[in-house]
């Protein structure tokens, strides 16, 4: 069987650590995997910062199953639909999460239904994370065109069914796996620490990711301010890339006299270099205001077995076992006595690292593999079944 996979794939940015995780996973497997992937993904104007360098940090696969094609530009109508037109894979996999790529996707997936081949959707955000009409509309467009779906959380189901329309029996839910090519299993985490400007007695909390508004920035900073007194150790490490100004973080950080408990990493981190946030934590947190699917960055706390707190919002509290470390969304008092218990238990961090690794090993790639490979199969069985009852021009 071979299989196309539409989304980006390193050096590239976007979900590259996902899709390479992934696309590895099943090629592995010995299914044939063409990715279909872009030289440019998005026009700079989009993009914060218009900063859209590639990683070079991620690992190489060179696995023979694995054929990674870079021809596609954001620009170029052709080169989608040479890449449509010629490719000979037996199903379209492609991973949806982001508007920009909607033109592209919307004409691959055309010449897909021409030929006559399914289309299987991981949709990654079934509703966009800032509210936007546009991703709704062609998300129903795109999704006409779709055999069947893939989510992360019991939540994306229950959206793409309530939003979409779209048929129970059409969806599976298969988890986000971690993201165990990050971990670096040689890193100093001392050293680390040190270079970070932290001392052995701090103990460190890390909210980590790209920086926007429903990540809960301020949830965190406020809950930090309660524990200023109660835990004069605790340090807050704030690492992700801007997609809004940081002034009034700064600000609140301010205004809550707690600049010296509060260090930050403001920008793009190179695949390469995560490892050493989450050595150097010793406790990550999730504080979201909103989410509907798994997180990538839970997936990476998970990969690096880090005790974790999270939001009680969409597939979130699918990655803790305590249901201590599970908060409502807002509320930076519950967030702070919820960092309190476990900074000040070192049995029970050493007792949610375990659960951390607990749920790696429900997460496998090998499993999400196998599982995808499923619904693959099912589609492709149902598509020739569907081919055979089309009658040829010889047919009387």
């Amino acid at each position: 069987m071979k299989v196309a996979m539409l989304g980006s794939y390193p050096p590239l940015r976007g979900i590259s650590s996902y899709c390479f995780e992934l696309a590895t996973s099943i090629a592995g497997s010995d299914c044939e995997v063409e990715f279909l992937s872009f030289k440019q993904m998005y026009p700079a104007f989009l993009y914060p910062g218009r900063d859209l360098k590639d990683d070079d940090t991620f690992p190489s696969c060179h696995d023979p199953h694995l054929h990674v094609k870079r021809k596609m530009a954001w620009y170029n109508p052709l080169g989608w639909i040479s890449e449509g037109l010629t490719t000979n894979a037996s199903i379209l996999h492609a991973q949806w999460w982001s508007l920009p790529l909607a033109p592209a996707y919307l004409c691959l997936c055309c010449l897909f239904k021409i030929r006559r081949k399914p289309i299987v959707f991981t949709v990654h955000n079934v509703m966009p994370h800032e509210r936007s009409p546009w991703f709704y509309h062609l998300s129903r467009l795109l999704f006409s065109m779709g055999d069947h779906f893939i989510v992360h959380s019991s939540r994306n189901r229950k959206q793409l069914v309530d939003f979409y329309g779209i048929s129970p029996d059409a969806i599976s839910q298969i988890p986000h796996g971690p993201l165990d090519f990050q971990v670096n299993p040689d890193a100093d985490r001392e050293k680390i620490r040190t270079g970070l400007g932290f001392k052995p007695a701090h103990k460190v909390v890390l909210l980590f990711g790209a920086i926007r508004p429903y990540k809960g920035v301020d949830t965190a900073v406020k809950a930090f301010a309660r524990l200023r007194t109660r835990i004069p150790s605790a340090r807050l490490l704030i690492v992700g890339k801007l997609w809004q100004s940081w002034a009034p973080y700064e600000e609140l950080i301010a205004h809550c006299g707690i600049p010296d408990r509060v260090k930050t990493r403001l920008g793009y981190i190179p695949s390469a270099e995560v490892h050493r946030y989450f050595c150097a934590a010793d406790l990550v947190i999730l504080p979201y205001h909103h989410f509907d699917s798994q997180s990538g960055v839970g997936g990476t706390a998970v990969s690096f077995r880090k005790p974790l707190i999270v939001s009680k919002v969409g597939g979130l509290p699918d990655l803790v076992l305590d249901t201590g470390a599970i908060i409502p969304p807002m509320d930076s008092e519950a967030l702070s006595e919820a960092i309190a218990r476990c900074l000040e238990n070192s049995a029970r961090l050493l007792k949610m690292a375990n659960d951390a690794d607990r749920v790696a090993q429900t997460l496998s790639w090998t499993t999400i593999a196998k599982r995808t490979i499923k619904v693959y199969e099912k589609q492709i069985a149902k598509s020739r079944h569907r081919s055979a009852l089309i009658p040829t021009g010889n047919a009387r």
